[in-house]
């Protein structure tokens, strides 16, 4: 037995914090772990079927291809920029957004937030219980949700650290798993006809667009979890520029393979739709080989899975202790909060599989109308209004710089949400401005565009930024030397 120090890039093997400020001393990693986790989150089947709705709802391969890597620009911009607050501020995102909404204003949004990752866990669980029935030949799918949904409160549960080694786990496996598949997928079919009978359609397009665009948008409440224990001195440009990169690349390698798949038959994927998981066993040409392919698609699934619910768990503890004023919790609490969490998501799971695709396309892009306001507000306010300085002791103090309310940030949310609506093209309503659009969904741009415009005026007169980042007291004592804890390795 061998008795290690805990301190630094140590560390206890399971993680203490929660949704509590992480001080310089327990900082650590590199700009390049977060490639590896956004490019590894993104190398999975889920991605695959949004860049197969593309073609699904009437876009040529080509220009869904092209639609789906403008989107992922545009959204991966945006989501990193969210991922480059995590080591300025050492805090989760979704804290931060009692800066913009006060304490116990940040909740409504907060809740939005919850569900959307209840939906995401759910769908996600669908596909890789799957996998995980073709692998066990249990014949059941929900036995493969359930062996899954442990896996997840596995990784979930013992935190930051096996998250991004989980993320690495991915990313390598996702290359081999993933370029096997292409090569398997030029082998077998005519790409080149597949591409090259293409016509234009703008509102498809457009659709194709907000798909890849809308992917990486739901990525920005949490996507700062997991950059904030990187070390303060990180600069914002490395930081994005890792985040971007891995998110937009990762996504748009997936999307591609999806929206060729569904390209392969008439009617446009029928041979997708009849079953995602198995289609894909069958293009690796079946036997061991399929199985590998089957652990390919668990093993993207549970990471992008486990950031789910350790962000979900996150954000179910940042609404609760705004009433009850604690900023940490035990090891056993969040153990708790992922068991629920990821229950919940088995259970959603288990009972929306039979109508996947349509509820997922439904879900991704009714999720937009409720998420982009806030985005576009926490943005321009910690970039343009506050300028990057937070006061982090006033985020868990109801009488502090904050407050309980934020009217401006409310009332400006309410509105982005609301502008959006005549644009949106939903199965139970489509806007009027979509049918002068030839249906094309909009409204994800028309909602962070007009929500910023409107917001940084009124905040610039009634916000209140500190000159300075004020950081808790004992920040200051962190950053000398302390008695190591000691944990026990074998």
């Amino acid at each position: 037995m061998q008795a290690k120090t805990a301190s630094g890039t140590g560390g206890p093997r399971v993680e203490r914090r929660s949704i509590d400020f992480i001080p310089e001393r327990e900082r650590h990693g590199s700009p390049f772990h977060q490639f590896t986790l956004w490019f590894g989150a993104n190398m999975q089947i889920t991605a695959i079927v949004d860049g197969a709705l593309a073609v699904l709802f009437g876009a040529d391969a080509l220009w869904a291809i092209l639609g789906l890597f403008i989107g992922n620009l545009l959204g991966g911009a945006v989501m990193a920029l969210h991922a480059a607050q995590g080591p300025r501020l050492g805090l989760p995102q979704m804290i931060s957004s009692r800066a913009q909404f006060g304490i116990l204003g940040a909740v409504i949004p907060l809740i939005l937030v919850i569900i959307m990752y209840l939906g995401f866990a759910a769908t996600g669980t669908v596909l890789a219980g799957q996998a995980v029935d073709q692998i066990l030949h249990t014949g059941t799918p929900a036995v493969g949700m359930v062996i899954f949904g442990a896996l997840t409160v596995l990784v979930a549960t013992l935190g930051y650290k096996y998250i991004h080694l989980l993320g690495r786990i991915s990313t390598i496996v996702g290359v081999v798993g993933f370029t096997y598949l292409g090569i398997r997928l030029f082998a077998s079919y005519d790409i080149g006809a597949v591409l090259g009978d293409a016509q234009f359609e703008f509102p498809t397009f457009l659709l194709a667009i907000s798909l890849g665009a809308g992917w990486q948008l739901t990525f920005g409440p949490y996507v700062a979890d997991y950059s904030r224990y990187l070390p303060a001195k990180t600069s914002m440009a490395s930081t994005f520029r890792s985040s971007y990169l891995g998110t937009v690349l990762g996504s748009q390698w997936s999307m591609t393979l999806g929206a060729l798949f569904a390209a392969l038959a008439l009617p446009k994927g029928a041979r997708f739709l009849d079953g995602q998981v198995a289609f894909l066993g069958n293009l690796s040409g079946g036997g061991l080989i399929a199985v590998v392919i089957y652990l390919v698609i668990v093993v993207g699934k549970l990471t992008v899975n486990t950031l789910n619910a350790y962000g979900g768990y996150m954000t179910m503890l940042t609404s609760i202790t705004a009433f009850t004023r604690k900023s940490t919790v035990a090891t056993w609490t969040r153990f708790a909060y992922v068991v629920g969490f990821i229950g919940v998501s088995v259970v959603i799971a288990v009972l929306a599989s039979p109508d996947f695709i349509s509820n997922f396309k439904n879900f991704v892009l009714l999720l937009l109308m409720v998420f982009i306001p806030w985005s576009s507000i926490n943005l321009v306010d910690y970039y343009l209004i506050s300028k990057e300085k937070v006061d982090i002791p006033a985020l868990y103090d109801l009488d502090g710089r904050y407050g309980r309310w934020n009217v401006t940030a409310l009332a400006t949310y309410a509105l982005g949400i609301v502008v959006q609506i005549p644009f949106l093209a939903q199965t139970l309503y489509t806007g009027p401005m979509t049918e002068l659009l030839g249906g094309a969904d909009i409204s994800w741009l028309v909602g962070l565009v007009l929500t910023a415009l409107v917001y940084y005026p009124l905040a610039k007169r009634t916000s209140n930024p500190p000159a300075q980042m004020i950081y808790p007291r004992d920040e200051e004592a962190a950053q000398t030397p302390v008695r190591p804890e000691t944990e026990v390795v074998f």
